[in-house]
């Protein structure tokens, strides 16, 4: 299992399965081995869903997102 926080404010956005994660590090930039946040917005969300991304990881994405474009999330395994 993988918390995610969001980067700005430390926030528990919440919890993910293994799989899930892998399938995110899958398709996001780390700019080095002990790169432990992501930067997504809303394409990257609709992006996941169009390429079979879990609905509930999708969900939970466009949740943290609310009403913003982006933001920075945080990763550690739980």
């Amino acid at each position: 299992m993988v918390n995610l926080y969001n980067s700005a404010t430390g926030a528990l956005i919440g919890t993910i399965s293994d799989e899930d994660f892998k399938f995110m590090q899958s398709d996001l930039e780390e700019e080095s081995i002990e790169d432990a946040d992501y930067y997504i917005n809303q394409a990257t969300v609709d992006w996941f869903e169009t390429q079979g991304a879990d609905q509930a990881l999708v969900t939970l994405l466009r949740q943290a997102l609310g009403s913003n474009d982006d933001m920075d999330i945080r990763w550690e395994r739980a």
